[in-house]
């Protein structure tokens, strides 16, 4: 093993006891830097860091902090029925005896049809695992994700630690202003239920020796789903969304996808320098960079349409080996100055208004704007016997949760039609405001 580097001025001091969030911690950092170091290593004896007191008592924690630990699975139980009547160091000894014993098994996740934003009567497949198996699938993320983290491209922004979606948006700006303006606006279909299992394990081997994680690691994969009819159904393919393991299991699996598009940019590719990719254009070929949050990807190609098609095909075959596919309703071919929607907003390259300059803007996309007003509606009806306290309280979290989220953009796109507001009062922006002229700064509606 590498010896370890020296401590930073962030480490942590000598005085501070060994509790289990700095045990966890180490070990986690520890991982991080031999995976680093070598990229072919493969882990052995990696089961008795799942297993380990702090380990499991780190994993609770953060089960316990989630919202959706006061959704009972399949047996009844809650975080809250743990606290309360067993006991949460009697609970994990139980767990952590099954665990060393091999007689840990996991039950099937109970389903939950919840409607796709968009309608069409589409659902998504939610699966909620019991509060012991999101406990083990939390401990055994807490040991790998820090090993296929060294692996991860830097084009991946879904599901990982310390990145987030503004920082793929901020990603497209930067290439997009820089002539990256043809783009591949793809979505997987039904990726998470439709993942190749033999494939998914064949990646988690290439880093994974010991057996007993990689037993766990299948199990939760075949567990099988209680269906919302009440018959059980086997998971040949896919992982269940709403498992704790799943977010990382999934982008292992398309870290393949990352890996084929990222790799020219990797040192000594063929656009891995300023030059190189200078010299391409000049060769009439393309380049892109692909920007991927968990099934939502799009490539922006500094090229033409006919390039952006040819790079379409070879995603499809590179998706065909994990068993996945691309949407043919949601994967299209379009030009930023068309505008692109991507994780709620809306961008687009245009002109800023009186002046020559283009720019990349980025608005609130329809959707988003249309998903908040409905979630409030459905909270205000006209007839309602709710107590008003709770119901702002509510529509309060809604309402700056979505704020927060969309705070970086403008509330909506000026070319969206919305009627005169006669009336009210308005400030209407001026020259260098950056709204089009008879535009309202605080509402972006017409003004007459």
């Amino acid at each position: 093993m590498p010896k370890d580097a020296p401590p930073n001025g962030s480490a942590w001091p000598d005085a501070v006891p060994m509790g289990p969030h700095r045990r966890v911690s180490e070990m986690q950092a520890k991982l991080h830097r031999w995976a680093a170091a070598d990229p072919g290593r493969r882990f052995d004896d990696l089961f008795n860091l799942v297993h380990d007191p702090a380990t499991l008592l780190m994993a609770f924690e953060r089960v316990a902090g989630n919202i959706g630990s006061r959704t009972p699975c399949i047996d009844g139980l809650t975080v809250a029925d743990v606290e309360q009547h067993l006991g949460v160091p009697g609970f994990l000894d139980d767990l952590r005896a099954q665990l060393k014993m091999g007689s840990f098994r996991p039950l099937p996740v109970r389903e939950r049809l919840i409607p796709k934003p968009g309608g069409q009567g589409k659902v998504r497949h939610l699966g909620i695992p019991t509060v012991a198996d999101r406990i083990v699938q939390a401990a055994v993320k807490l040991v790998l994700e820090p090993i296929f983290e060294a692996d991860f491209q830097p084009v991946s922004y879904g599901f990982r630690p310390r990145r987030r979606a503004h920082d793929a948006i901020a990603e497209i700006h930067y290439f997009g202003t820089r002539g990256y303006r043809w783009v591949l606006d793809a979505d997987i279909e039904a990726a998470f239920d439709n993942l190749d299992h033999v494939v998914l394990m064949d990646q988690v081997r290439a880093r994974v020796k010991d057996k007993r994680v990689l037993t766990l690691v299948k199990a939760f994969l075949k567990a099988g789903v209680l269906t919302e009819l009440g018959t059980l159904r086997t998971t040949p393919a896919g992982t269940p969304q709403g498992g704790i393991l799943s977010p990382l299991l999934f982008n292992i699996a398309l870290s393949v996808l990352d890996e084929h598009m990222h790799g020219p940019w990797q040192q000594g590719g063929t656009m891995s320098t300023p030059s190189r990719r200078v010299h391409r254009r000049r060769k009439g070929l393309p380049n892109w960079r692909i920007v991927r949050y968990a099934d939502d990807f799009v490539v922006l190609v500094h090229g033409t349409r006919d390039d952006v098609h040819a790079l379409r095909e070879e995603i499809a075959k590179v998706l065909a080996g994990l068993g996945l596919r691309l949407s043919p309703s949601k994967t299209q071919i379009t030009h930023l100055s068309e505008a692109i929607d991507f994780l709620g907003f809306r961008l687009q390259w245009r002109r800023k208004q009186g002046t020559n300059k283009w720019y990349i803007y980025t608005f609130v996309s329809h959707a988003a704007i249309r998903s908040v007003r409905a979630k409030v509606r459905a909270l205000t009806p006209r007839t309602s016997q709710q107590d008003l306290r709770s119901v702002l309280r509510r529509i309060n979290l809604i309402t700056h949760g979505w704020a927060t989220y969309f705070k970086h953009a403008w509330r909506t796109d000026p070319s969206w039609p919305s009627g005169p507001v006669r009336g009210r009062r308005h400030s209407v922006a001026g020259r260098g405001k950056g709204l089009p002229q008879g535009r309202c700064l605080r509402c972006c509606r017409s003004v007459m």
